[in-house]
């Protein structure tokens, strides 16, 4: 499976690092403590600037659309373009306009330090993918969400930004269940986990950002504890999990409108099989075994986060960071479980709906 993790052929190492255990693609550096700011760069290979250089292109009526001609060619400024290049290999990673700013990586780790004032965040997995145009830190906060008396759920935070022009600072909030690794994507209806600063902000606008995201993160934090030691308490059976399974991962009208009527047979292959594996990681894995998952509403849930995260495949890292956390399938499939859980809890049966 590609990964699409940087390797700087300067240091012959991948861009990339995690505390303690390696990642699911087994590459960069493993550390045994977690680092400083200015250590976690290093480890990741993020040490490297980014500049704005002028773009030219050239008159080719001089040489008489003969590439292979000596003669000087002039060249002609590019208005109001720039390349984004890399400064320690000339790579170039993207073209922007002028009022575009670049965000240095250690600009971005300062923004997480800023959030608590360097005092109690660890940072724990960051990388570049690419040519290094985008880059992605993790870093876990104090504080835990504890589910009944054996779940603890760590809490993170998640920041992604690039250098190629495309996309905007994007960070966000994502508990974590220490048991499995399992990220749960949740937030309630009318709540976003997550922020996105543009790239012509101002490092004032950024520091308000981030004081924003960390309250953020205290209210989801605050409210998932209670909605998920609710639905811990809350027993479902085998047929309603399979339920949950088939409307969390439900495609379009179509298929919901088969589901409702029993027609089985009118499902796709694919779609079964999905479902399948997803009904197996929720009745099988070990971890869905804890006092507070095994035939919950909680375990059923996490049922479906956790085969986002553990089984299903993508096509690179890359992929997989946009399909969990920054609005791609997965995530848009867990928000859905978590709707329709939210909505068992109170009524005691499942809506049945599409968004």
């Amino acid at each position: 499976m590609a990964h699409n993790i940087h390797f700087n052929e300067l240091t012959a190492k991948h861009s990339f690092f995690s505390v303690k255990e390696k990642a699911w693609h087994g590459l960069g550096q493993i550390v045994s403590d977690y680092p400083s700011s200015a250590e976690a760069i290093k480890f990741a290979g993020l040490d490297f600037t980014v500049e704005k250089r002028k773009l030219f292109t050239f008159d080719s009526e001089n040489n008489n659309g003969n590439p292979d001609t000596d003669v000087i060619i002039p060249e002609i400024e590019v208005p109001d373009y720039f390349a984004t290049v890399r400064n320690d290999n000339d790579t170039v990673l993207g073209v922007v306009g002028k009022d575009y700013e670049v965000i240095q990586n250690r600009d971005t780790f300062s923004f997480f330090d800023a959030i608590v004032g360097g005092d109690g965040i660890q940072y724990e997995t960051a990388g570049a993918l690419g040519k290094g145009e985008r880059i992605f830190i993790t870093a876990k906060l104090p504080d835990y969400i504890k589910v009944g008396s054996d779940d603890l759920i760590e809490q993170y935070l998640f920041l992604t930004t690039s250098h190629d022009g495309f996309g905007s600072i994007t960070a966000a909030f994502t508990p974590i269940r220490i048991v499995c690794n399992n990220t749960l994507n949740a937030a309630f209806r009318n709540c976003s986990n997550c922020i996105k600063i543009r790239h012509t902000a101002n490092a004032k606008e950024r520091l308000e950002q981030a004081h924003k995201l960390i309250g953020i993160s205290n209210k989801l934090s605050e409210c998932l504890e209670t909605a998920f030691n609710q639905w811990a308490k809350v027993r479902i059976t085998d047929v309603q999990v399979k339920e949950l399974i088939q409307l969390a991962m439900v495609p379009n009208k179509e298929v919901l409108e088969n589901i409702q009527a029993g027609k089985d047979d009118e499902l796709s292959t694919v779609f079964k099989n999905v479902c399948d594996h997803v009904f197996t990681y929720a009745m099988e894995t070990s971890t869905q075994q804890t006092e507070t998952t095994k035939g919950s509403l909680f375990g059923a849930y996490n049922a479906v986060t956790g085969y986002f995260q553990n089984v299903r495949s993508y096509k690179n890292e890359e992929a997989k960071l946009k399909s969990l956390l920054l609005g791609g399938t997965a995530q848009l499939k867990t928000q859905k479980a978590f709707n329709l859980c939210e909505d068992f809890a109170a009524k005691g049966e499942w809506a049945f709906i599409l968004n």
